[in-house]
């Protein structure tokens, strides 16, 4: 599962999701959005940030600006640890 931290009206995060569909297919993942407006300590760590992607179960993440190119190295990198 690859978390988008996100939220509503933001064009970034519209951006971000356009890029990662072919992704998401390519690694077989799911996209779970996280609307960082939900939960306090989220948008304390992500607001000004977002969009961020983040693989379930991993700490590093991935904030903007990324493009599939990036999104590709992270995701061979740490779906690599997960094998």
């Amino acid at each position: 599962m690859l978390l988008l931290y996100t939220t509503l009206g933001c064009h970034l995060c519209d951006e971000a999701k356009e890029l990662l569909w072919p992704l998401l297919q390519k690694y077989n993942l799911v996209l779970h959005e996280v609307d960082v407006v939900d939960d306090e300590v989220l948008l304390t760590t992500y607001g000004t940030r977002i969009p961020v992607v983040k693989l379930k179960n991993q700490t590093s993440e991935l904030g903007w600006p990324f493009d599939a190119e990036s999104v590709e190295r992270y995701l061979e990198k740490y779906l690599a640890l997960v094998k």
